[in-house]
């Protein structure tokens, strides 16, 4: 623009001149006719020339128009850049998203590299204590044949722990001392009657720890039992421990009282206790402990007394405090299945009033009256069904059972339930309709909402084990079935049910309403052909789910569920805290305080 301004003024100063001269042009014409033609040449010479300059100056002015083209040319090329420079943003993002991920994928694989290794070892170190407590428990059983072979038959002496009471093996051999190996005599029979009187009733939890628990625990490790080759006390615990469950099996309350504390007690001795030169054995144990027992027990050492160190410190385990803690993890897996049993007994009836039979079938007045006032029926028995697990989850809740063991057993009780609302559906013709598919959805949606309110914490992933009724009842519920392919049966609708649940499915439903047509006759052939030659698809009940009666936890999760220092500062019962035979139950509890 500047250059264009130059120009101009250049242009006005040529004008100027050339009209200076036009005008002396004139005035000498004027003055001197004679040379009028010299003049006039001399005028067109200038007019030539002006004209050039005004034609130069015509080209000038076309130059901001060549400009303009110019100027889009680069704007459109500075906008093309623009838009590359954008696109190599746009794909470094996500390379650097991708990156991330990856970056985090890798930390996570390592992160679970570690923890697998860490589990291995732990159950390597796991594994050669059991054993060692297995040889240890062989080794005895051995010893007590020979012994017994050497007895007379007529003799009848009195046995503890499988070993023979030494006051009555032999008159000459001289007992040892320790207060627990004259268990048959004077005050010490008292001290245990008083300890087992009192752990028999509900002493209750102290900040959630069982009291039953860590008062039998710092008792029997007080005495040294655990230490005793001979000892009647294991005995008569696990005796009072089974008396008191087999008198109150259907009440799932005094159950999970005895859950709580079995499991704590059952988490202390594994801690505390090792066979003699086993792994965890103190004289093997590095500076820092590399053993599974090892690591726990210091890990979890209170700093703040030496006296709570001590109070759950290592100990060698002698044969009767090894079998204890076999016996003592029986009665663990005795009550989780009772409790279970109960809740089934109790949800079975429930759960069979949550199907509804088709139109015309039996038994189908009293639903259809229901159905006549405006209740939902279906809403109405699930709301039973979850009534009983708010039941159960508020006892194991109050009673501090372990979370863990809630989940396993919800986990268990919706397997039961899947279990039977499936195999109902498939046996009975009436329940595989399109009034009964939406009839048990509109149910289904009580557990799930349940699941969400208890928290993982407590029901664990028990909501997936309903997955096959799931899968089952959104078939039965799909209009227009015979446009399914067999690609979206097997794949997307019904993936978890096998070849022959699918057959069953397929050709035994009907809609009682509009009776449309089930799959095509294609999608059954092809899944029938998946069918084993030798199994008779119309009568055959592989296609019935099976109840799972194996036990769904390890003693493993136990494991994990306690820690030590929440021990450390429970308080003895009062009526053992001020007992004058328990002093140290006294001394630990302001050690703790």
């Amino acid at each position: 623009m500047q250059l264009q301004w130059q120009e101009n003024v250049k242009l006005k100063s040529a004008l100027e001149e050339i009209q200076l001269q036009f005008q002396e042009t004139k005035a000498l014409q004027i003055k001197e006719p004679e040379a009028a033609k010299n003049v006039a040449g001399h005028v067109a010479v200038i007019e030539s020339d002006a004209a050039k300059k005004v034609a130069e100056h015509s080209v000038t002015q076309e130059v901001p128009v060549f400009d303009n083209e110019l100027m889009a040319k680069l704007k459109a090329e500075n906008q093309e850049l623009m838009a590359q420079v954008s696109s190599l943003e746009m794909k470094f993002d996500e390379t650097s998203k991708l990156s991330e991920e990856w970056l985090k994928q890798a930390l996570d694989a390592e992160s679970k590299i570690i923890e697998l290794k860490t589990t291995m070892q732990k159950l390597e170190e796991r594994v050669a204590d059991m054993q060692h407590e297995d040889q240890v428990l062989r080794q005895q059983a051995l010893l007590n044949t020979q012994v017994s072979r050497k007895v007379s038959p007529s003799s009848s002496q009195h046995m503890e722990n499988g070993h023979l009471d030494p006051q009555n093996s032999s008159p000459k051999r001289k007992v040892v001392t320790d207060p627990m190996k004259r268990s048959q005599s004077g005050p010490l029979q008292e001290i245990v009657d008083d300890l087992i009187t009192c752990v028999t009733k509900n002493v209750g939890f102290d900040k959630g720890v069982p009291v039953a628990a860590i008062t039998i625990y710092k008792c029997l490790l007080n005495w040294k039992s655990f230490e005793s080759e001979r000892t009647s006390v294991f005995d008569r615990l696990i005796q009072m421990i089974g008396s008191a469950i087999e008198e109150n099996e259907d009440k799932n309350d005094h159950l999970a009282y005895w859950l709580s504390n079995t499991s704590a007690l059952l988490f202390l001795l594994q801690r505390c206790l090792k066979g003699n030169g086993a792994s965890g054995s103190s004289s093997q144990l590095p500076p820092a402990p590399t053993s599974f027992l090892g690591r726990m027990a210091q890990g979890f050492r209170s700093s703040s007394t030496n006296l709570a160190a001590d109070t759950f410190r290592q100990v060698e385990a002698k044969y009767p405090a090894l079998l204890f803690k076999q016996q003592l993890t029986a009665i663990v897996e005795k009550i989780y299945g009772i409790i279970q049993e109960n809740l089934k007994r109790e949800l079975v009836p429930i759960i069979s009033s949550c199907m509804q039979a088709s139109k015309g079938s039996k038994g189908t007045a009293s639903q259809s009256s229901e159905e006549s006032v405006g209740s939902s029926p279906s809403v109405s028995h699930w709301s039973s069904v979850i009534e009983c697990l708010d039941r159960l989850l508020s006892t194991l809740k109050e009673n501090f059972v372990p979370p863990i063991l809630a989940q396993k057993i919800f986990t268990q009780i919706f397997s039961i339930i899947n279990v039977d609302l499936f195999n109902s559906l498939l046996l009975r013709e009436e329940f595989c309709t399109f009034s009964n598919g939406e009839y048990v959805k509109s149910g289904l949606v009580e557990p799930e909402l349940w699941h969400e309110q208890a928290t993982e914490v407590y029901t664990g992933t028990s909501q997936d084990e309903l997955k096959h009724t799931r899968q089952a009842i959104g078939f039965l519920v799909l209009h227009d079935k015979s446009k399914i392919t067999y690609h979206e049966i097997t794949n997307e609708l019904c993936p978890v049910l096998s070849a022959q649940q699918r057959y069953r499915i397929c050709t035994r439903y009907r809609d009682d309403d509009s009776n449309t047509l089930s799959v095509s006759p294609d999608v059954i052939s092809r899944i029938k052909v998946l069918l084993t030659d030798d199994s008779n698809v119309d009568d055959s009940n592989s296609f019935l789910l099976e109840e799972d009666l194996s036990l769904l936890f390890s003693i493993d999760d136990i494991f994990g569920a306690f820690e030590l220092k929440d021990f450390a500062v429970a308080k003895a019962p009062a009526e053992l805290l001020h007992h004058q035979h328990f002093p140290f139950l006294q001394e630990q509890g302001h050690a703790s305080a």
